[in-house]
């Protein structure tokens, strides 16, 4: 499968560091429609459970003013259905969530969870809001995927992009293998967590592959050079893989 490579701008950090002080600024809205305007395919919002980044009021108003698909990811929750139900994003994509922890750690354990996410998936499908799983990249999960009927999976990138050297060879390997499995099991592959633009290239270039979605080092990159500047790098160094892999 080729085609253009997706990218999904996550705006969660930007209400990180609104909130750290209070106030309405940074505005992660005007972030969204400055990722737009540098060549975003869509936003990806994380509304968690205990409101750390994303409000409630960031997701209404992204649904009103963004012109680009909103990925609103979310744990497996009556409440985090509901509002999901409510708003009705172009997708739905369902993580594991921890009060605990600073960021999403790993992938969902859709094989170890049928009965629980059940629901979740079957309830956002009638609604018609696309549903993928973030998960590890491992057949089984995919397998769940599959099994749960939710359309789409995003693959963690996270264990390939924190490794060096032969490590981030495996890791990268196993991400390769699961987007193969994941085109044979008819699934739509995305990836994300971690990215930079040392290591987005490989991913990129893998063509069963649809989206990326990344955010915290493009948030953490636009402190030196600019949101949008990040953006179109990125933006850039996808296409080239693609091209590349293409040729």
């Amino acid at each position: 499968m080729t085609g253009k490579l997706r990218l999904g701008v996550n705006i969660d950090h930007v209400a990180t560091i609104r909130n750290a002080r209070g106030g309405g600024h940074p505005d992660p809205v005007q972030a969204a429609t400055t990722a737009e305007r540098a060549g975003a395919d869509g936003i990806t919002a994380h509304l968690r459970e205990d409101r750390r980044h994303i409000s409630d009021d960031d997701i209404a108003r992204l649904m009103t003013q963004l012109q680009v698909p909103l990925n609103l990811e979310m744990a497996a929750t009556s409440e985090m259905l509901d509002i999901a139900l409510r708003h009705k994003p172009h997708a739905a994509c369902i993580v594991p969530e921890k009060r605990e922890e600073r960021t999403t750690e790993g992938g969902l354990n859709a094989a170890g969870g049928l009965q629980h996410l059940a629901p979740y998936v079957s309830a956002l499908n009638d609604a018609g809001i696309r549903v993928s799983l973030f998960i590890e990249p491992e057949r089984r999960q995919l397998e769940a995927a599959v099994s749960l009927g939710a359309p789409v999976v995003e693959l963690h990138t996270g264990a390939y992009c924190d490794a060096i050297g032969l490590e981030q060879d495996r890791q990268f390997q196993r991400i390769a293998d699961a987007a193969i499995a994941a085109g044979e099991l008819g699934l739509e592959c995305h990836a994300g967590h971690g990215l930079t633009f040392e290591t987005v290239g490989r991913v990129a270039a893998l063509a069963n592959v649809r989206e990326l979605n990344i955010g915290h080092f493009l948030i953490g990159e636009a402190i030196f050079s600019g949101l949008d500047s990040a953006i179109k790098r990125m933006r850039s160094l996808m296409d080239q893989a693609r091209a590349e892999r293409s040729a």
